[in-house]
Protein backbone atom coordinates (compact mmCIF):
# COMPACT_ATOMS: atom_id res chain seq x y z
CA UNK A 1 0.00 0.00 0.00
CA UNK A 2 2.42 2.20 0.64
CA UNK A 3 4.53 1.95 -2.62
CA UNK A 4 0.70 2.67 -4.33
CA UNK A 5 0.62 5.54 -2.43
CA UNK A 6 3.90 6.79 -3.30
CA UNK A 7 3.16 6.33 -6.98
CA UNK A 8 0.06 8.78 -6.63
CA UNK A 9 1.79 11.16 -5.12
CA UNK A 10 4.38 11.87 -7.47
CA UNK A 11 4.40 14.55 -9.32
CA UNK A 12 3.65 14.14 -13.33
CA UNK A 13 7.16 14.88 -14.24
CA UNK A 14 8.55 11.83 -11.65
CA UNK A 15 5.63 9.73 -13.03
CA UNK A 16 7.28 10.62 -16.88
CA UNK A 17 10.58 9.70 -15.81
CA UNK A 18 8.86 6.50 -13.86
CA UNK A 19 7.29 5.49 -16.71
CA UNK A 20 10.47 6.40 -19.46
CA UNK A 21 12.59 4.23 -17.45
CA UNK A 22 9.98 1.26 -17.30
CA UNK A 23 9.94 1.31 -21.18
CA UNK A 24 13.21 1.45 -21.63
CA UNK A 25 14.03 -1.44 -19.21
CA UNK A 26 11.15 -4.00 -20.73
CA UNK A 27 12.45 -2.81 -24.67
CA UNK A 28 15.94 -3.62 -23.47
CA UNK A 29 14.67 -7.13 -22.15
CA UNK A 30 12.32 -7.53 -25.18
CA UNK A 31 14.58 -6.70 -27.69
CA UNK A 32 16.87 -9.50 -28.12
CA UNK A 33 14.46 -12.41 -27.94
CA UNK A 34 12.38 -10.07 -30.65
CA UNK A 35 15.07 -9.85 -32.76
CA UNK A 36 16.23 -13.62 -32.07
CA UNK A 37 12.62 -14.54 -33.90
CA UNK A 38 12.59 -12.03 -36.15
CA UNK A 39 15.86 -13.09 -38.04
CA UNK A 40 14.34 -16.79 -37.83
CA UNK A 41 11.84 -15.78 -40.19
CA UNK A 42 14.62 -14.03 -42.36
CA UNK A 43 15.60 -15.35 -45.52
CA UNK A 44 19.38 -15.75 -46.93
CA UNK A 45 18.50 -12.74 -49.06
CA UNK A 46 17.45 -10.56 -46.05
CA UNK A 47 20.66 -11.05 -44.58
CA UNK A 48 23.01 -10.14 -47.55
CA UNK A 49 20.69 -7.38 -48.58
CA UNK A 50 19.05 -5.58 -45.43
CA UNK A 51 20.89 -4.46 -42.25
CA UNK A 52 20.65 -6.86 -39.35
CA UNK A 53 18.17 -4.90 -37.40
CA UNK A 54 15.43 -4.35 -40.22
CA UNK A 55 12.55 -6.70 -40.17
CA UNK A 56 12.24 -9.32 -42.70
CA UNK A 57 10.83 -8.34 -45.78
CA UNK A 58 8.32 -11.88 -45.41
CA UNK A 59 7.45 -14.58 -42.98
CA UNK A 60 9.48 -17.32 -43.97
CA UNK A 61 8.88 -20.34 -41.99
CA UNK A 62 10.62 -22.82 -44.27
CA UNK A 63 13.54 -22.03 -42.09
CA UNK A 64 11.88 -23.92 -39.10
CA UNK A 65 10.27 -26.74 -41.45
CA UNK A 66 14.13 -27.32 -42.61
CA UNK A 67 15.52 -27.59 -38.93
CA UNK A 68 13.08 -29.58 -37.46
CA UNK A 69 12.57 -32.55 -40.34
CA UNK A 70 16.43 -31.78 -41.83
CA UNK A 71 18.72 -31.31 -39.03
CA UNK A 72 19.33 -33.26 -35.99
CA UNK A 73 17.48 -30.53 -33.44
CA UNK A 74 14.46 -33.04 -32.91
CA UNK A 75 16.70 -35.83 -31.33
CA UNK A 76 19.14 -33.10 -29.39
CA UNK A 77 15.66 -31.61 -28.08
CA UNK A 78 14.25 -35.11 -27.07
CA UNK A 79 17.73 -35.37 -24.93
CA UNK A 80 17.08 -32.46 -23.13
CA UNK A 81 13.67 -33.30 -22.09
CA UNK A 82 15.00 -36.31 -20.84
CA UNK A 83 17.33 -35.21 -18.93
CA UNK A 84 15.74 -32.27 -17.72
CA UNK A 85 12.36 -34.64 -16.45
CA UNK A 86 14.41 -37.06 -14.59
CA UNK A 87 16.72 -34.22 -13.03
CA UNK A 88 14.19 -31.97 -12.09
CA UNK A 89 11.41 -34.95 -10.39
CA UNK A 90 15.02 -36.21 -8.53
CA UNK A 91 15.36 -32.68 -7.76
CA UNK A 92 12.03 -31.76 -6.21
CA UNK A 93 11.60 -35.37 -4.14
CA UNK A 94 15.22 -35.21 -2.77
CA UNK A 95 14.97 -31.71 -2.09
CA UNK A 96 12.07 -31.47 -0.40
CA UNK A 97 12.67 -34.97 1.77
CA UNK A 98 15.50 -33.00 2.58
CA UNK A 99 14.18 -29.56 3.33
CA UNK A 100 11.56 -31.36 5.70
CA UNK A 101 13.84 -33.39 7.33
CA UNK A 102 15.82 -30.08 8.42
CA UNK A 103 12.66 -28.28 8.67
CA UNK A 104 10.35 -30.20 10.83
CA UNK A 105 11.80 -32.52 12.70
CA UNK A 106 14.12 -32.54 15.43
CA UNK A 107 17.36 -35.08 15.78
CA UNK A 108 21.18 -34.80 16.97
CA UNK A 109 23.60 -32.77 14.36
CA UNK A 110 20.70 -31.33 12.40
CA UNK A 111 22.92 -27.80 12.49
CA UNK A 112 25.95 -29.70 11.12
CA UNK A 113 24.11 -31.87 8.16
CA UNK A 114 22.29 -28.57 6.88
CA UNK A 115 26.03 -26.57 6.78
CA UNK A 116 27.20 -29.80 4.92
CA UNK A 117 24.41 -29.39 2.62
CA UNK A 118 24.54 -25.73 1.97
CA UNK A 119 28.57 -25.93 1.35
CA UNK A 120 27.44 -27.69 -1.92
CA UNK A 121 26.60 -23.90 -2.85
CA UNK A 122 30.26 -22.62 -2.56
CA UNK A 123 31.73 -25.70 -4.41
CA UNK A 124 32.28 -24.61 -8.35
CA UNK A 125 31.37 -27.78 -10.51
CA UNK A 126 35.07 -26.70 -12.58
CA UNK A 127 37.02 -28.74 -9.35
CA UNK A 128 35.10 -31.71 -10.05
CA UNK A 129 35.03 -32.16 -14.04
CA UNK A 130 38.64 -34.21 -14.03
CA UNK A 131 37.11 -36.60 -11.04
CA UNK A 132 33.87 -37.30 -12.66
CA UNK A 133 35.50 -37.76 -16.14
CA UNK A 134 38.10 -40.02 -14.73
CA UNK A 135 35.10 -41.89 -12.88
CA UNK A 136 32.70 -42.06 -15.83
CA UNK A 137 35.19 -43.07 -17.98
CA UNK A 138 36.39 -46.02 -15.86
CA UNK A 139 32.42 -46.75 -15.41
CA UNK A 140 31.44 -46.84 -18.62
CA UNK A 141 29.17 -44.31 -17.90
CA UNK A 142 29.88 -41.56 -20.53
CA UNK A 143 27.70 -40.83 -23.48
CA UNK A 144 24.52 -41.90 -21.03
CA UNK A 145 21.81 -39.41 -19.66
CA UNK A 146 23.46 -40.57 -16.33
CA UNK A 147 26.36 -38.48 -16.66
CA UNK A 148 24.40 -35.69 -17.12
CA UNK A 149 21.56 -36.10 -14.62
CA UNK A 150 23.65 -37.27 -11.70
CA UNK A 151 26.04 -34.06 -11.44
CA UNK A 152 23.20 -31.58 -11.73
CA UNK A 153 21.30 -33.28 -9.26
CA UNK A 154 23.94 -32.93 -6.95
CA UNK A 155 25.10 -30.04 -7.39
CA UNK A 156 20.98 -28.93 -7.44
CA UNK A 157 20.32 -30.24 -4.50
CA UNK A 158 21.22 -27.41 -1.86
CA UNK A 159 19.45 -25.01 -3.31
CA UNK A 160 16.50 -26.88 -3.70
CA UNK A 161 16.37 -27.80 0.06
CA UNK A 162 17.47 -24.26 1.46
CA UNK A 163 13.88 -23.28 -1.02
CA UNK A 164 12.05 -25.79 0.03
CA UNK A 165 12.93 -25.05 3.67
CA UNK A 166 12.47 -21.13 3.60
CA UNK A 167 9.01 -22.05 3.18
CA UNK A 168 8.60 -25.26 5.43
CA UNK A 169 9.52 -23.18 7.97
CA UNK A 170 6.23 -21.03 8.40
CA UNK A 171 4.13 -23.82 7.73
CA UNK A 172 2.18 -24.19 10.94
CA UNK A 173 3.63 -27.06 13.33
CA UNK A 174 -0.06 -27.71 14.73
CA UNK A 175 -1.16 -29.69 11.66
CA UNK A 176 1.82 -32.58 11.42
CA UNK A 177 1.87 -32.50 15.34
CA UNK A 178 -2.42 -32.95 14.81
CA UNK A 179 -1.02 -35.72 12.55
CA UNK A 180 1.23 -37.37 14.96
CA UNK A 181 -1.02 -37.59 17.36
CA UNK A 182 -3.51 -39.73 14.80
CA UNK A 183 -0.70 -42.04 14.62
CA UNK A 184 0.76 -40.83 11.13
CA UNK A 185 4.61 -41.25 10.35
CA UNK A 186 7.00 -38.39 9.42
CA UNK A 187 6.91 -39.96 5.14
CA UNK A 188 3.15 -39.55 5.81
CA UNK A 189 3.28 -36.30 7.55
CA UNK A 190 5.71 -35.21 4.66
CA UNK A 191 3.34 -37.30 1.35
CA UNK A 192 0.15 -35.91 2.81
CA UNK A 193 -0.12 -32.54 4.77
CA UNK A 194 3.68 -30.80 3.91
CA UNK A 195 4.00 -31.43 0.45
CA UNK A 196 0.70 -30.67 -0.67
CA UNK A 197 0.63 -27.10 0.96
CA UNK A 198 4.32 -26.83 -0.87
CA UNK A 199 3.16 -26.43 -4.05
CA UNK A 200 4.09 -23.12 -4.77
CA UNK A 201 7.36 -23.87 -3.19
CA UNK A 202 7.60 -27.23 -6.06
CA UNK A 203 7.02 -25.03 -8.76
CA UNK A 204 9.71 -22.18 -8.19
CA UNK A 205 11.91 -25.28 -7.61
CA UNK A 206 11.20 -27.25 -10.46
CA UNK A 207 11.23 -23.66 -12.91
CA UNK A 208 14.52 -22.70 -11.01
CA UNK A 209 16.40 -25.62 -11.87
CA UNK A 210 14.57 -25.83 -15.14
CA UNK A 211 16.02 -23.18 -16.37
CA UNK A 212 19.47 -24.37 -15.20
CA UNK A 213 19.24 -27.60 -16.70
CA UNK A 214 17.70 -26.91 -20.08
CA UNK A 215 20.61 -24.49 -20.48
CA UNK A 216 23.52 -26.52 -18.81
CA UNK A 217 26.49 -26.48 -21.59
CA UNK A 218 29.31 -27.82 -18.75
CA UNK A 219 28.57 -31.30 -18.38
CA UNK A 220 27.08 -31.37 -22.19
CA UNK A 221 30.72 -30.68 -23.50
CA UNK A 222 32.44 -32.80 -20.99
CA UNK A 223 30.24 -36.26 -21.14
CA UNK A 224 29.35 -36.13 -24.03
CA UNK A 225 31.06 -36.86 -27.58
CA UNK A 226 28.50 -38.82 -29.39
CA UNK A 227 26.33 -36.71 -31.91
CA UNK A 228 23.12 -38.81 -30.80
CA UNK A 229 23.44 -38.11 -27.15
CA UNK A 230 23.89 -34.31 -27.71
CA UNK A 231 21.42 -31.80 -25.92
CA UNK A 232 20.22 -28.46 -27.19
CA UNK A 233 23.39 -26.32 -26.04
CA UNK A 234 25.69 -28.44 -27.52
CA UNK A 235 23.76 -29.24 -30.37
CA UNK A 236 23.12 -25.47 -31.02
CA UNK A 237 27.07 -24.83 -31.10
CA UNK A 238 27.07 -27.75 -33.77
CA UNK A 239 24.55 -26.57 -36.07
CA UNK A 240 26.07 -23.23 -36.06
CA UNK A 241 29.25 -24.83 -36.80
CA UNK A 242 27.50 -27.12 -39.79
CA UNK A 243 25.42 -24.96 -40.85
CA UNK A 244 25.24 -21.30 -39.68
CA UNK A 245 27.55 -19.89 -41.77
CA UNK A 246 25.88 -21.02 -44.77
CA UNK A 247 21.98 -20.14 -43.10
CA UNK A 248 21.55 -18.06 -40.31
CA UNK A 249 17.71 -18.12 -40.48
CA UNK A 250 18.01 -21.74 -39.79
CA UNK A 251 20.45 -20.92 -37.15
CA UNK A 252 18.32 -18.41 -35.66
CA UNK A 253 14.85 -20.56 -36.18
CA UNK A 254 17.45 -23.71 -34.04
CA UNK A 255 17.67 -20.79 -30.98
CA UNK A 256 14.28 -20.00 -31.08
CA UNK A 257 13.51 -23.56 -30.84
CA UNK A 258 15.51 -23.99 -27.80
CA UNK A 259 14.36 -20.72 -25.98
CA UNK A 260 10.48 -21.42 -26.42
CA UNK A 261 9.84 -23.87 -23.77
CA UNK A 262 11.63 -21.86 -20.94
CA UNK A 263 9.42 -18.52 -22.40
CA UNK A 264 6.24 -20.72 -22.19
CA UNK A 265 6.75 -22.26 -18.69
CA UNK A 266 7.77 -18.81 -17.22
CA UNK A 267 4.94 -17.28 -18.84
CA UNK A 268 2.49 -20.03 -17.84
CA UNK A 269 3.64 -20.20 -14.07
CA UNK A 270 5.25 -16.85 -12.90
CA UNK A 271 2.46 -16.08 -10.17
CA UNK A 272 3.37 -19.17 -8.97
CA UNK A 273 6.71 -18.38 -8.93
CA UNK A 274 6.34 -15.29 -7.32
CA UNK A 275 4.36 -16.99 -4.50
CA UNK A 276 6.94 -19.33 -4.14
CA UNK A 277 9.76 -17.00 -4.03
CA UNK A 278 7.77 -14.87 -1.62
CA UNK A 279 5.88 -17.32 0.48
CA UNK A 280 8.47 -17.56 3.37
CA UNK A 281 8.39 -13.53 4.00
CA UNK A 282 5.50 -13.34 6.06
CA UNK A 283 3.98 -16.04 8.24
CA UNK A 284 0.46 -16.78 8.02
Amino acid sequence: MRSKNKIRNRSPIGKFFLIVFVVCAVAFQIYPIFWIFMSSLKTSEDFITNPAYRLPEMLYFNNYIRVIFESGMPRFFLNSVIVASITLLALAFLGSLAGFALSKMVFKGKNIIFLFFMAGITIPIFVSLIPMFQIYNALGLRNTYISLILPQVGFGIPISMFLYMGFMDFIPSEMEESAYLDGATPFTVYRKIIMPMSTNATITVLTFNFVMVWNEYTFAHTFISQSAMRTLPIGLTDFLRGMGMRDWGQTFAAISVSILPTLIIYFILNDKIMGGMTAGAVKG
